[in-house]
């Protein structure tokens, strides 16, 4: 991947000269040329990393794999292209940030705002086939997300991790050093609509991300996304 962006490369660039990882491309590049589908498109599926050099992440969300429909992914975890429809999950994270921090919810679901301030929107495998979810989950991307967020866990200037579902969480649990680090880590379950009931409503990971931050110098994210 010959677009990974400077900041990560140090941390990013021996785990991609790997041979799982080389494999991983070689196996993108053969279901591409036999006609499948994979989102998001090749160029994008780094853009968490592009618009987030490592030394300005503030805080990170972890999701699981990217949209599968059509026009949705574009590299940022929970996250939609311009003029595609909230999808569920997403409108949930909405009523959160407004029960927490009375913002009303945004127009659109695209997430780039949040992305530029500091917030790494990674998912744990960064592309998909078309409509068929987790289909390239355990194909190696997780070596390089986990990498990913080992470097944000090794950064000295404390940061905020939002795990929201067992799969964030137990990825993060197999990061050293991140669990007893100078970090926030923040647990909750999952907010889609068949968990965000269970307890992600009334988390306010925002409001306690953002007091954080500002006890630790770092400023706070401004959550509100613009029209």
């Amino acid at each position: 991947m010959t677009d990974l962006p400077e900041t990560w490369r140090p941390a990013l660039a021996p785990v991609l000269a790997t041979p799982p990882l080389r494999a991983l491309g070689g196996w993108l590049r053969a279901e591409e040329a036999a006609g499948k589908v994979i989102y998001p498109p090749e160029g994008t599926r780094l853009a968490a990393l592009a618009l987030t050099p490592l030394d300005q992440v503030r805080v990170v969300i972890l999701g699981q794999d990217p949209y599968h429909g059509p026009g949705q992914a574009h590299g940022l975890a929970f996250s939609v292209q311009p003029g595609v429809r909230v999808p569920p999950s997403l409108v949930n994270i909405y009523k959160e940030l407004y029960a927490d921090l009375g913002i009303p919810p945004a127009r659109h679901g695209h997430l780039d705002a949040w992305a530029r301030q500091g917030v790494l929107l990674l998912n744990n495998a960064l592309t998909v086939e078309q409509a068929q979810p987790g289909s390239h989950q355990k194909r190696g991307w997780e070596a390089f997300t986990d990498a990913a967020v080992a470097a944000v866990a090794a950064q000295p200037k404390p940061c905020v991790f939002l795990l929201w579902g067992s799969h964030a969480q137990k990825k993060a649990a197999r990061i050293p050093g991140l669990m007893n680090g100078p970090h926030l880590v923040l647990k909750a379950p999952h907010p889609s609509p068949l968990s965000a009931h269970t307890g992600f409503f009334g988390s306010r990971p925002f409001s306690q991300a953002n007091a954080f931050l500002a006890a630790h110098g770092r400023g706070e994210i401004d959550w509100k996304l613009p029209d």
